[in-house]
């Protein structure tokens, strides 16, 4: 028999929880831009949510949002009720879940029919500075390549992940939030402010040699530098939105069901095409 040796997983969990755990209140900038929207969002909706599940790796900042909600950390294995929830609030975690999908699918779960599920993670546009300046350096200096940066989805993918959970009316969008710095040495602290440094299971354990970093932060500036003689970082913010399937959803037509013509609908004259040369 073959070998049924299993992969080691994306992510390296313990390091990731211990990450986080160092992370400071007052360097969460991108969870309070993600409340805000959230927020904004949930106002549109314009829907009272009674029972209200949030995935997080950080409790303390979402506890203080919704101090109503239960609480839940982003395990492989989520500790939520299936169909006690409403709502469901996947938040800065998906971009380190070894299984993206299941994550989803264990939401969708969790939601009563017609529940909402709104997650929010970084998307692949997300310190791409930091890893060409990175990438080059570690090549040029020791002629080889190690993983720093996890990846994370395109918009398209990640949307195309909620049809695959069984989340209904799905919509994928994003935006991008541009921080400056004073050198890339400064990026990378605040990285760690933030918790969210490198976690992967297959990341260089040893101590990254200087010239690497030097040679990096060189690279950074002379590429990325801005007007005001500092260094820009791009965070890019996927939501995503999909509903529990329900019978009370608008449902898509049949084909051939329709009763009107689109060019009816247009005003516009209807051309028939002769394809008998084609």
């Amino acid at each position: 028999m073959g070998d049924m040796t299993m992969p080691p997983p994306l992510v390296d969990r313990t390091a990731l929880t211990r990450h986080r755990a160092r992370a400071l209140p007052d360097h969460l900038f991108l969870h309070q831009i993600i409340a805000d929207e959230i927020q904004e969002r949930l106002i549109e909706v314009n829907r009272s949510f009674r029972s209200i599940a949030i995935v997080t790796g950080f409790p303390d900042f979402w506890r203080a949002r919704y101090p109503q909600a239960v609480i839940v950390a982003d395990d492989d294995l989520l500790a939520l009720t299936p169909g006690a929830h409403d709502l469901v609030l996947h938040v800065m975690a998906l971009h380190w879940a070894n299984d993206p999908v299941g994550q989803l699918v264990q939401c969708r779960h969790a939601l009563q029919p017609d529940g909402l599920l709104l997650a929010a993670c970084l998307g692949g546009q997300t310190l791409h500075e930091l890893r060409i300046a990175l990438a080059e350096a570690e090549t040029a200096v020791t002629g080889g390549l190690s993983p720093r940066v996890a990846p994370m989805g395109e918009i398209r993918d990640l949307g195309a992940l909620l049809q695959r959970a069984g989340l209904a009316l799905p919509v994928a969008d994003g935006a991008k939030t541009t921080v400056s710095y004073a050198n890339m040495f400064h990026l990378m602290h605040d990285l760690r402010k933030m918790g969210e440094t490198n976690a992967l299971t297959q990341r260089l354990r040893s101590m990254t040699r200087r010239k690497v970093l030097t040679q990096a932060a060189s690279i950074y500036a002379q590429h990325y530098r801005n007007p005001a003689n500092r260094v820009d970082a791009t965070f890019e913010i996927i939501m995503l939105t999909g509903w529990a399937p329900a019978d009370s959803q608008p449902q898509p037509l049949r084909p051939g069901s329709a009763k009107s013509r689109l060019a009816d609908a247009l005003g516009a004259k209807e051309i028939q095409l002769d394809r008998s040369k084609d």
